[in-house]
């Protein structure tokens, strides 16, 4: 059964891989020229990022190894939307990472990781008002919560101490709408 896919046809699509974290897709397609192709699409589930921040504008972050990048990144919350609203995921990753709870929290729009092979919208949102309590990190997750102020936090985008690419760009919308 085809379908279209703005100017592509979309003849048949198979699972390539799959595993707890994403699916890989191939389609077997019609380009907008007519010629027969392939193109394959990896599926990861909703996300969503979040930057708690304090009254004295300092922000908390997390610090972990990244087994892909073979090196420690700092980086803002983050995690995966499961049977929840991204709001509620938000919320739920802020607990589980850093033990804070947050009396408000603020969505500051949404990302596509790389939509034209990545298939991943993130949520942001910003969380003030915060209370601490020990963090219930998943096994897996071995972190340590890192405290700085937000204008450091910024420097650290510009000489790419911070390049997770979901962090830098929650941080710069965050110093935007401080600006507005």
């Amino acid at each position: 059964m085809e379908k279209k896919n703005g100017n592509w046809t979309i003849k048949d699509t198979d699972v390539i891989f799959e595993n707890d974290f994403f699916t890989v897709y191939e389609d077997k397609v019609i380009q907008p020229d007519g010629s027969n192709g392939t193109y394959a699409t990896i599926k990861l589930p909703p996300g969503v990022c979040v930057l708690p921040i304090d009254d004295e504008d300092f922000v908390y972050m997390t610090k972990q190894f990244r087994y892909s990048a073979g090196r420690e990144t700092l980086e803002v919350v983050a995690g995966s939307v499961e049977d929840e609203s991204p709001l509620d995921a938000a919320k739920r990753e802020l607990k589980e990472e850093l033990g804070i709870t947050a009396e408000e929290v603020k969505e500051l729009g949404k990302l596509e990781l790389d939509n034209s092979i990545i298939k991943n919208e993130i949520s942001f949102f910003t969380a003030r008002k915060l209370s601490f309590e020990e963090p219930e990190r998943e096994s897996s997750e071995e972190m340590e919560t890192v405290k700085i102020k937000f204008s450091e936090a910024i420097e650290k985008i510009f000489k790419d101490e911070i390049v997770h690419a979901p962090s830098c760009a929650l941080l710069l919308k965050t110093l935007a709408s401080k600006a507005r």
